[in-house]
């Protein structure tokens, strides 16, 4: 016969007195009433108690955090949260979750459309340059003249860095907490 795995604690010799003298008016030994203990209480656990029993991990990830603001913050926590389509709640966590973690604190939506925009300008750019190089080879060529292709290459390239610093701007200015509003 194998053997069972054991449950052992210590107690005070008073709760122990305590225990064997239910446990003789029960007319059980210590250990079978333990048991039965421990049974009926790993029965009567239902699942609103189990979440004594999760992970810490779990927990954490169901767990609610209440903050009070100031009613002129609320209101420019509403507004802001209102500009990007999102509630209130979400728009704090997705800072929070920015701050804590040192990412830029955009939506992943604005983000991602900045990314794309990115990438469309410097297709644009490339396309341009080829443009440009086909200009300089052959003279007869209908369309933009070489200055024209220069100046579409100038202001897609113009834009595209400045995309690009709109972002590097976000990720200092969050790192920062904050940043000056330049007209």
């Amino acid at each position: 016969m194998g053997t069972s795995p054991l449950i052992a604690a210590r107690v005070s010799p008073e709760t122990k007195a305590k225990f064997r003298s239910f446990a003789e008016q029960q007319q059980m030994t210590e250990s079978a009433l333990l048991k039965q203990l421990i049974e009926l209480t790993v029965q009567r656990v239902s699942h609103a108690d189990a979440d004594v029993l999760r992970s810490p991990e779990r927990r954490l990830r169901a767990a609610r955090l209440y903050v009070r603001l100031h009613q002129e913050d609320q209101l420019l926590l509403m507004e802001r949260a209102a500009a990007r389509q999102m509630p209130a709640a979400t728009y704090v966590s997705v800072l929070v979750r920015a701050h804590l973690r040192a990412l830029a604190p955009l939506p992943k939506a604005e983000l991602m459309a900045l990314k794309r925009s990115v990438a469309e300008l410097g297709a644009i750019g490339r396309n341009l340059n080829q443009l440009t190089r086909l200009a300089h080879h052959q003279t007869g060529l209908a369309g933009p003249g070489r200055e024209d292709l220069r100046m579409m290459l100038k202001v897609c390239e113009a834009m595209r860095d400045h995309t690009k610093d709109l972002i590097r701007a976000n990720s200092r200015a969050w790192r920062a907490g904050h940043e000056t509003v330049r007209s």
